[in-house]
């Protein structure tokens, strides 16, 4: 069976990388981060794994990691930078300004109003970033999504 980590380090090895012990556990952590975590965050479960990999180290791999588009990272409202595993699907976020929680979703409203405002102004959408700011509210846990949350 092939694994997240085994697709991010094939990957690599595709664009030239060398997969070193360091990258290979760097991108085992990135591969099972489902919570979009800051660059401080990936350090601290990289340096639980091997306390000898620096935070520069975790730096230069997200920077090689970035380049040859394996993963994304994302500045939310200028916030610290988050890093998730590139996606196949394209997925927007939604951000809880009380707790920071990153929400993907997908909406297929959203994508078709999207191509149609472009449209409308003479353009050909090549892509895209929506990102919403937001908070719980007590109907939102009665609530069913008609969105597809936590795209995976």
């Amino acid at each position: 069976m092939t694994t997240d980590t085994d697709v991010l380090i094939a990957h690599c090895r595709e664009s030239g990388q060398r997969i070193t012990g360091p990258r290979r556990i760097i991108a085992d952590v990135v591969a099972h981060a489902h919570d979009h975590p800051d660059i401080s965050e990936l350090h601290r479960r990289v340096a639980a794994i091997d306390p000898r990999i620096s935070l520069s180290t975790v730096y230069r791999t997200l920077k090689v990691f970035a380049a040859t588009g394996l993963i994304e990272r994302h500045s939310f409202a200028g916030g610290r930078v988050r890093i998730e595993p590139a996606a196949e699907r394209h997925h927007d976020h939604l951000i809880n300004v009380d707790t920071g929680e990153v929400v993907e979703f997908r909406s297929d409203a959203i994508e078709l109003l999207q191509a149609e405002v472009a449209k409308q102004l003479g353009f050909e959408l090549t892509g895209y970033k929506l990102v919403l700011f937001g908070r719980r509210t007590a109907k939102s846990d009665e609530q069913g999504a008609p969105l597809r949350p936590n795209c995976e």
